[in-house]
């Protein structure tokens, strides 16, 4: 039976009101590929749909500490803020008008070698407000403290979070806010909420310190690096997590799994780089869902026990397991370009950021246009699961 919306989601002003008692958002690792998750996010702003639980890794714990870490009407200008930083190049290339009217230059050859230059530049140079060379990493010798176990320095980063993101409102909790990181001692994953402690820009630099790129982030005498070391997307965390509400839940990835077989060493370095970095949830997706249906059939059983059953301590921790609420995930994946290379997430660009940002805007905009993202799945589906190229999946 369809529930009515929670009241706290039908009064939010021009907030959409949804049949979903919660909102969650999703965010994948995936460096400069991340400016399509502002697109996804500009694209929900547009449509009014609130996010009540925002989880990233990487660069999605940046795009969403600056989503959670601002109020709705100021979201999308310091996304656009930033990304317009970090893209800033450092060295000006000049203007090569006649490059693209070489013979060769057709079917995004031309884009290729720009995009190849442009990474380039960046590895060279950095990224202004993101991070920046260090003039000796401790390649040959051991450095003197773990902070400094890097190729660069994430110092602008630090400053640029100060700059576009409140903690404190990140911390009043009005949104549940979760990054992924991962303990470099231990190797387990670690989760920091803003239900269980306050978030700081110690936690966003956590889990954006890809390794060996980055140096670890220390947090109370722990040294933590990217949680995409461990797992590139939250995703599971979220379905582990989700509680008993029920959930429309908008799963953003950088990588996708499905492509062709390369027929070169570029394009075989770039495929294997996709499958290592896509989310392996869908096989979690079906574990999610045939723990719905026992819920559901668990649930079923237990309303014919006699009346006299339903104190007995077994049957109520029984009743507790079987709260199972339905949800729908829209999955919305970024699709490389024929012309882009294994280094694409380090092609910190203006170009490549509105190519980025324009993707996410609208795939967004294709998903929103299903009628039936925005129904209810019926008890008896458990979960629906849309994929914005692929259409809905069993």
């Amino acid at each position: 039976m369809n529930q009515a919306p929670s009241p706290e989601r039908m009064v939010k002003g021009a907030t959409r009101i949804l049949p979903f008692e919660r909102v969650a958002l999703v965010l994948q690792g995936g460096g400069a590929l991340g400016a399509y998750q502002a697109g996804v996010y500009h694209a929900l702003h547009e449509a009014n749909i609130g996010v009540d639980w925002l989880c990233g890794t990487s660069i999605g714990a940046i795009n969403g500490a600056i989503i959670a870490g601002n109020p709705p009407e100021k979201r999308v200008e310091r996304l656009r803020d930033f990304w317009e930083t970090i893209t800033k190049p450092p060295v000006r290339i000049p203007s090569m008008p006649w490059f693209t009217d070489l013979p060769w230059s057709g079917n995004g050859h031309a884009r290729y070698w720009t995009g190849r230059i442009s990474a380039f530049s960046t590895m060279l140079h950095g990224a202004p407000g993101f991070f920046s060379p260090r003039p000796l990493p401790p390649v040959n010798s051991a450095a003197e403290s773990p902070e400094a176990v890097s190729y660069y320095d994430i110092a602008p980063l630090k400053e640029t979070l100060a700059r576009l993101v409140d903690f404190d409102l990140i911390n009043d909790e009005s949104m549940r806010f979760t990054v992924l990181a991962t303990n470099v001692r231990s190797g387990a994953r670690a989760y920091f909420e803003n239900r269980e402690q306050a978030i700081g820009p110690a936690h966003i630099l956590a889990s954006a310190s890809l390794p060996p790129s980055f140096p670890p982030t220390e947090i109370d005498g722990e040294y933590f690096w990217d949680g995409g070391v461990i797992s590139n997307s939250p995703m599971q965390f979220v379905v582990d997590n989700r509680g008993r509400h029920t959930a429309l839940v908008f799963q953003v990835d950088l990588w996708d799994e499905n492509g062709k077989v390369p027929l070169d060493i570029p394009s075989a370095n770039l495929r294997a780089l996709e499958i290592h970095s896509a989310s392996r949830i869908n096989v979690s997706l079906e574990e999610y869902k045939r723990r719905q249906k026992f819920r559901m059939a668990l649930h079923r059983f237990l309303d014919e026990l006699p009346e006299q059953c339903r104190s007995d301590p077994d049957v109520q921790f029984l009743s507790e397991q079987a709260r199972g609420k339905v949800a729908t995930i829209v999955q919305l994946k970024y699709q490389s370009n024929k012309f882009e290379t294994a280094g694409k997430m380090f092609e910190f660009s203006r170009r490549a950021m509105e190519e980025h940002w324009q993707a996410g805007y609208d795939d967004t905009g294709k998903a929103l246009g299903e009628p039936a993202v925005f129904e209810l799945p019926d008890v008896t589906e458990a979960a629906r699961i849309f994929d914005v190229h692929r259409g809905w999946m069993d």
